[in-house]
């Protein structure tokens, strides 16, 4: 006996549902909306499932479409049991696998109808040449090529509608959700609409259909009825039509590039910050306003502390000063306890550049008419070094002159003002220093005022021994200035000055001042008084990130919806993180970029009005690093807030 061929074992259903429940909590209260519902729906099938408003159809359309999970039982995709899987595998599978196409179509509001059906295209890493390409193809096909770049507020509800579609196809779409397509549509654009449904069912697509309406619900193949969470009638799954096309999925899909995420994501916070000028002014305003004046304030306080340093530094940073006395000694005792033979000894230390006295005395000048009282300092020709003070006109006197007791002088330029008026030219001219005959040699450059306030171009130089024998009748040095040459050895030069000058003597009867102690202890107080310029500034940039997270918030709300959209598309936790943060991240650079520009122009203002000013990179950098992260730090938690939004509730926000 011949044996019977077996029937070939039937395809396995593309969706399995088995006992599928579905409970909604509120408190202690339990709605159970779904009762154990099985429901098996094979490859190409067209089905629509209908039933009246709380029947429960968009509770079971909402876990067809992976956008939320059954209470218990099982949904097996393709053999894939999907109850088990994270929120991003959910959305992975959604986005290579559902079109979604809504009543009231879900359309992006601030983009055009191009952009809103390459969404699902953007999370699935297609090339951007490509996702144009297939984006205007769609929509020719459908009729939309004159519509493109309309964005949904431009279209008719058929229209916008048919974008939904090209959406939805955008990653293939093996199964088209559609959820009461026709309820918000005239007959014509309904039956429009229908007819499209039933071209892809032909061409392998598996159409879903959730209406409420008998006359929709007829052009399906296969009718499954709901009625208060269960279903009543179900034919079964039919097979597909002889002229009815395979599936064929989309080729070439794309691999997601982390670069390119940001990239689209950038462009996608400037849209959105157009769509809202006047908020995103309002919120950049305060970032603005911060980085600007974190820039202003720091600069001023800089060129603060630059004036205070460039006048102690005209004294001369690299200086030691010595004076007679000991160091808790008041007053000057006269006593002379520092002699030129130290001096000399100074001079032969390692790293002093010069050593010179000083031996000040008032004196009257005259020449002609004119007369002056100034201020003569005995010192030695290696003053100009010591102090570098260069001589603007002649020369300074010489050793030689010192050995000759030579009655030659050096006049600082108010003095060679008030004896020389009109411009006329001391050098060579003859001068009565207290009624004795001295020679003008030269005029020394222009040094202007001390930290003190006063003149120091009032004053005439002449030759120590000069000074000591013929002018002051002193036989003591007031003052010895010391240079050293490198100033980062200015401590261990002391030291050696300390313990040379304590040999010699035997006690210490002197005093040394550290310049360069002075000018570090100006700095650390200048700087203290930056600091706290920078830190008031800076209250009113963590003032601005608080308007950009609280901006970002709002715009997590009104956006909810919009959310819902990108995620039932394919979006991931990290894609609508990534998308909230990088708007917060540009409100924030780009607040800094303009408030760095604004703090410039206002500290380039301030000293036009003859503030000093000093510019440099660093605070530069610092305020937009600090817009940056304010981004960043203020933009997390709106975009957190963002990515945990349930689909299924994002969707149902108005």
């Amino acid at each position: 006996m011949a044996a019977v061929p077996r029937p070939a074992p039937a395809a396995a259903p593309l969706i399995a549902l088995a006992g599928v429940t579905k409970t909604y909590r509120n408190g202690d209260l339990a709605v159970e909306v779904l009762h154990g519902i099985d429901l098996e729906i094979r490859e190409g099938e067209f089905v629509a499932i209908m039933g009246a408003s709380g029947s429960g159809k968009s509770t079971l359309m909402n876990i067809l479409g992976c956008l939320d999970r059954p209470t218990t039982g099982s949904y097996r995709f393709m053999g894939r049991d999907v109850s088990r899987l994270s929120r991003d595998e959910l959305a992975a599978l959604r986005r290579d696998e559902f079109g979604f196409v809504f009543q009231s179509y879900n359309l992006i509001a601030t983009a055009n109808a191009a952009e809103n059906v390459e969404v699902p295209a953007l999370y699935s890493g297609l090339p951007a040449e490509r996702r144009h390409e297939r984006a205007q193809a769609l929509l020719a096909e459908l009729g939309l090529a004159d519509r493109i770049h309309h964005r949904p507020g431009q279209l008719s509800g058929g229209q916008q509608q048919r974008v939904s579609i090209a959406r939805a196809l955008m990653n293939g779409g093996r199964i088209i959700l559609a959820d009461e397509p026709t309820g918000a549509l005239d007959s014509k654009s309904g039956a429009d609409v229908m007819k499209l449904l039933a071209e892809l069912s032909a061409r392998g697509h598996t159409v879903i259909l959730i209406t409420h309406a008998r006359e929709v619900a007829d052009h399906a193949h296969r009718l499954i009825e709901i009625r208060d969470g269960r279903i009543v009638a179900d034919p079964g799954p039919r097979p597909p039509a002889a002229a009815q096309a395979p599936f064929a999925p989309q080729a070439g899909r794309g691999v997601a590039s982390a670069l390119a995420d940001v990239v689209e994501a950038a462009k996608m916070a400037l849209r959105s910050l157009r769509a809202n000028v006047f908020r995103s002014v309002l919120t950049l305003l305060g970032i603005v306003i911060g980085v600007g004046s974190v820039i202003a304030m720091l600069a001023i306080g800089d060129g603060a502390r630059q004036a205070v340093v460039d006048r102690i530094s005209a004294m001369g940073s690299n200086l030691l000063l010595v004076r007679p006395g000991a160091p808790n000694q008041r007053g000057f005792s006269g006593t002379a306890t520092l002699v030129l033979n130290d001096v000399y000894a100074i001079d032969e230390v390692p790293n002093v550049l010069a050593a010179v006295p000083e031996q000040t005395s008032t004196a009257t000048l005259r020449f002609g008419n004119a007369d002056t009282v100034t201020s003569v300092n005995g010192t030695s020709s290696k003053f100009p070094i010591a102090r570098q003070w260069p001589v603007a006109r002649g020369t300074f006197f010489s050793d030689r002159d010192e050995a000759d007791f030579a009655t030659v002088a050096v006049l600082g330029q108010t003095v060679a003002d008030a004896l020389f008026p009109g411009g006329r030219d001391p050098i060579g001219q003859y001068v009565l220093v207290n009624n004795l005959i001295f020679q003008v040699v030269g005029v020394m450059s222009v040094r202007g005022a001390s930290p003190m306030g006063s003149d120091q171009d009032d004053i005439v130089f002449v030759p120590y021994a000069t000074s000591s024998l013929r002018l002051s009748g002193q036989r003591y040095l007031r003052n010895v200035t010391v240079a050293v040459d490198d100033v980062k050895r200015i401590d261990d030069t002391q030291a050696e000055v300390e313990t040379l000058l304590l040999e010699r003597h035997g006690v210490v009867d002197f005093q040394i001042r550290n310049m360069a102690s002075i000018i570090e202890t100006t700095e650390q107080t200048q700087n203290t008084m930056t600091i706290l310029l920078g830190s008031i500034a800076a209250i009113s940039l963590f003032v601005g990130g608080i308007g950009v997270m609280n901006i970002m918030l709002v715009s997590v709300t009104e956006r909810t919806r919009e959310i819902g959209i990108r995620m039932a598309t394919g979006a991931r936790e990290r894609n609508i993180m990534q998308q909230f943060l990088i708007e917060a991240v540009v409100v924030s650079a780009l607040g800094g970029a303009i408030g760095v520009a604004g703090g410039l122009a206002a500290a380039a203002v301030i000293a036009a009005l003859g503030t000093p000013i000093q510019y440099s990179v660093a605070p530069v950098l610092l305020a937009f690093g600090c817009a940056f992260a304010t981004g960043l730090v203020f933009g997390y938690l709106p975009a957190r807030k963002a990515a945990k939004l349930d689909p299924v509730v994002a969707l149902a926000a108005e």
